[in-house]
């Protein structure tokens, strides 16, 4: 086992804390960078890792553990005055840990802080790939859309796959994943330059603004004309009740998030009724599912479709932990184009 030290050395320790429970659509204000102190020291006998945080991931999903739950989530709430957290990429500093050791890079969930206390770092993983830009593994190197067009989804050549939200960090790793399988892949995204990089850049067979649609069936009627196999389900609301509409028999929808519903008081409705005289069939899915082996086949196969070409992603690159709220608030304005990544420390 790695040595746990327990150093004397203090340093600053930039942290952004949730300051209060949202209500509505968040805003920076809702949010606080505050500095302490550390020191740098991991308790004799313990399995924790002591980490300077390189790269943090901005994800919409954040915004629901903004709002205190009486039913618990997948995932706990953030608790005001607590440093916020999600998954990022890391350098040890201190281990006591038998798989880690100082100056390892690693990917998991960390906090939104400059150093990082892991008490047991089950969900981080070690970064195999040094050849590729380490913010990656926040986006095109995660595991959400392989899992879920292909696990979830069981997309298949020939199919008609809808990808909404396509232009964003997962969106866009969906829609190069299908083409490659050989499926007919259409993305809506919030803005015509979003539409022309989902078709000029990703390839896209089409895509459309959603903004400009007065009428997201005939939208999708437009785009599909013998209907939907695989939905890649994003945003929720009237898009989820328009491609249901669309979708042919036995269609699968993979659930990963729904942004349009995060920041409302009461969801919108949607009537799943239509699921059964088309044998739909819709799941859900959390992407920690899929760890382990199945993991590593994966970010073997990504990796040789990026040195190839045949992936390419879009980052949008926020500098300095100060930035790191209003980065998280302008997901809800689809300020970004690409993934959101927030870095802290460039190694």
């Amino acid at each position: 086992m790695a040595a746990a030290v327990a150093g004397e050395e203090e340093v600053t320790n930039r942290q952004v804390i949730l300051k209060r429970y949202v209500t509505g659509c968040p805003t920076v204000e809702d949010m606080e960078v505050v500095t302490g102190t550390l020191r740098l020291a991991v308790p004799p006998g313990s399995p924790a890792v002591l980490v300077k945080n390189l790269y943090l991931s901005c994800d919409p999903y954040m915004r629901t553990r903004m709002t205190k739950h009486a039913v618990p989530s997948f995932v706990p709430d953030y608790v005001p005055g607590k440093v916020l957290d999600n998954c990022g990429v890391s350098k040890v500093v201190l281990s006591g840990h038998p798989d880690f050791k100082p100056g390892d890079l690693l990917w998991g969930v960390t906090g939104w802080e400059e150093y990082t206390l892991i008490p047991n770092p089950v969900f981080c993983h070690m970064i195999n790939h040094r050849e590729f830009p380490l913010s990656y593994y926040t986006g095109v190197l995660g595991l959400t859309a392989y899992a879920g067009l292909f696990e979830v989804a069981k997309a298949k050549k020939g199919e008609y796959v809808f990808v909404s939200a396509a232009a964003g960090a997962v969106g866009q790793i969906v829609g190069q994943l299908a083409k490659l399988t050989g499926c007919y892949v259409v993305g809506s995204a919030g803005s015509d330059h979003k539409v022309n990089l989902l078709k000029a850049k990703f390839g896209f067979d089409d895509a459309f603004n959603y903004k400009k649609e007065l009428d997201l069936n005939a939208a999708l009627k437009r785009c599909f004309p013998h209907g939907i196999d695989v939905y890649f389900e994003n945003v929720g609301g009237a898009m989820l009740d328009a491609v249901l509409d669309n979708m042919r028999h036995r269609g699968r929808v993979a659930v990963c998030g729904q942004v349009s519903q995060y920041n409302l008081e009461r969801p919108d409705s949607v009537d799943l009724f239509r699921l059964v005289g088309k044998h739909i069939r819709m799941e859900g899915f959390l992407v920690s599912e899929y760890a382990g082996e199945y993991r590593r086949r994966f970010e073997e196969e990504m990796a040789r479709y990026l040195t190839e070409g045949k992936v390419v992603c879009v980052e949008d690159v926020a500098e300095g932990i100060e930035a790191a709220p209003a980065a998280l608030v302008g997901l809800f304005a689809g300020r970004n184009v690409g993934k959101q990544v927030v870095v802290v420390a460039r190694e």
